[in-house]
């Protein structure tokens, strides 16, 4: 049986003035639909946040779930620090990771 991972992320526009923090179970498909715009009245979808600059991995979700509320709480300052700890020429990270 396979292991499910979960995943919480960070997703910025080509311009970095926006951070999105997400958690999913699946991020190829879920930065799909980001990028593909599948709900036209979405918070990421009216800003173009389409660029994955940070993610990390989980193996239950309710952990994915405490750190997503946890980043969510943090200020830009320290999501763009952290984002800079790993990626720190804001590349995105859907494009290498497979």
């Amino acid at each position: 049986m396979k292991e499910r991972v979960y995943y919480t992320y960070l997703t910025t526009n080509e311009r970095q003035t926006v951070i999105y923090t997400g958690m999913t179970n699946n991020l190829s498909r879920r930065m799909a639909e980001h990028k593909n715009g599948r709900n036209p009245n979405s918070f990421t979808n009216q800003y173009n946040v389409r660029k994955l600059v940070y993610y990390e991995v989980y193996s239950r979700p309710s952990q994915a779930i405490a750190r997503e509320k946890q980043l969510k709480a943090g200020s830009r300052k320290k999501k763009l620090e952290l984002i800079k700890s790993v990626n720190s020429q804001f590349k995105d990270l859907s494009r290498v990771r497979r």
